[in-house]
């Protein structure tokens, strides 16, 4: 790496510690290291990271409050900031902090490679893309809906008309598969039980690796249509908001979009 990056580590296990900061060294990178979130707060007294990794549970001052310290009092944090958690705290993660990148542990510590190039280098890898001269090539939607009876119906559409889908069935489960397998399209209903459909997407916009997919929200419920449509439109990131009516509208849409 001709420019060394520097990266700020947090984490409370030693060994992870440790292993993650070999790896990361070997590939060039120059790397701090603090035991929890008081550490790593002095730590930023003297260095401008390019990336923080956070553990979220430690003692003395979690990844939360480290996050809120570091974002001094805006929706934001001053660094990039990849956060390490365990499975069952993403849909916490997701709903109160904006973040580049997440890594559920346990993890492959290449996968961890990977994650922290993509969010350094602000490098958009948005899978398989429909070439402008309309080409057939594979092509891969993600449908995020809590209704099974909504999955089975749009689903099929899609598959029908030659795209791989890849179902989600909840906000934080969305954003998890979205992050992983990176499509060309999300498709995500705006009224998921758990996070609302127009937040998973402003949290994925977040992510350095997933602002190159293409969302769509769309819904079988907008009574005040214009007022919906007015808020949506104020926050980044989303391509389409559709009204739900039939499948073949939405795949419509989809092709719409891939095409332009």
């Amino acid at each position: 790496m001709s420019n060394p990056k520097t990266i700020l580590l947090i984490d409370d296990e030693i060994d992870l510690q440790q292993l993650v900061k070999i790896a990361l060294k070997s590939k060039g990178y120059n790397i701090e290291t603090a035991n929890n979130g008081l550490e790593g707060l002095a730590k930023l007294e003297t260095m401008n990271p390019d990336l923080i990794i956070l553990d979220m549970n430690m003692p003395k001052m979690g990844g939360v409050e480290f996050y809120q310290k570091i974002c001094d009092g805006t929706d934001r944090p001053r660094y990039p900031v990849l956060v390490l958690t365990a499975r069952a705290n993403m849909e916490q993660l997701f709903k109160e902090l904006n973040i580049d990148g997440f890594m559920a542990k346990p993890f492959e510590i290449d996968d961890l490679l990977r994650e922290a190039d993509t969010i350094i280098r602000k490098e958009v890898n948005a899978g398989i893309r429909v070439s402008p001269s309309g080409a057939r090539e594979s092509r891969k939607v993600c449908l995020v809906d809590n209704s099974p009876e909504m999955l089975n119906k749009i689903g099929p559409v899609f598959t029908g008309a030659g795209y791989t889908v890849s179902p989600a069935r909840s906000g934080t489960e969305g954003i998890e598969l979205i992050a992983g397998i990176l499509p060309d399209v999300a498709l995500v209903n705006l009224g998921l039980t758990d996070i609302s459909g127009d937040l998973v997407v402003v949290k994925l916009k977040l992510m350095a690796k997933t602002r190159g997919v293409k969302f769509i929200l769309y819904s079988d419920t907008i009574a005040e249509k214009t007022i919906i449509t007015q808020k949506i439109g104020e926050k980044q990131g989303i391509d389409r908001l559709v009204p739900f009516t039939t499948s073949q509208d939405l795949l419509k849409v989809v092709n719409e979009l891939l095409r332009g």
